[in-house]
């Protein structure tokens, strides 16, 4: 189960980025940690779009403390790309059309009153260079973003 005092589940999963690529978690760590892991229910959305531009707004605190983000998302690398593009966001998004990653954090959802089935629910994970989640939030409620600051604290507390 991904819960914070656990090792992060590892999983294999498309980059969408400068570069597109395959990305494995648990080579990335030694590298990349604390790994920020921002599971989003809808690409092009009103509180998807917000809360990934807040992100991108931060990117330069994150790369300070020495972070990395990545945001997952179920849909197509090449339509992440385009909402990635269209939003601005500088950090890799994660394509995770077979559902992997979000059953592995246990974060997948049915909004059937707005038409998404399978999708992740709205999560952050902050993950250390051991590979130990140390930070998580499931939003109560769709609309819900995240606690920036908090994220921030947990990141610095991860190094």
């Amino acid at each position: 189960m991904a819960s914070v005092g656990n090792q992060a589940p590892d999983f294999t999963a498309t980059i969408v980025a400068e570069e597109d690529g395959t990305m494995v978690l648990s080579d990335r760590l030694s590298d990349e940690a604390p790994i920020v892991l921002v599971f989003f229910p809808g690409p092009f959305t009103p509180t998807c779009t917000d809360e990934l531009t807040a992100f991108q707004d931060d990117l330069d605190t994150y790369n300070e403390i020495g972070a990395t983000i990545y945001a997952v998302h179920t849909d197509t690398p090449k339509s992440l790309e385009v909402f990635r593009d269209q939003s601005g966001i500088e950090f890799s998004l994660l394509s995770d059309t077979a559902r992997n990653v979000v059953d592995a954090y246990d974060v997948r959802c049915d909004f059937e009153q707005y038409g998404l089935i399978g999708v992740p629910d709205r999560a952050v994970f902050v993950i250390d260079s051991t590979g130990k989640i140390t930070y998580k939030w499931i939003a109560d409620d769709i609309s819900q973003e995240p606690d920036y600051e908090l994220i921030k604290e947990a990141v610095r507390n991860s190094i």
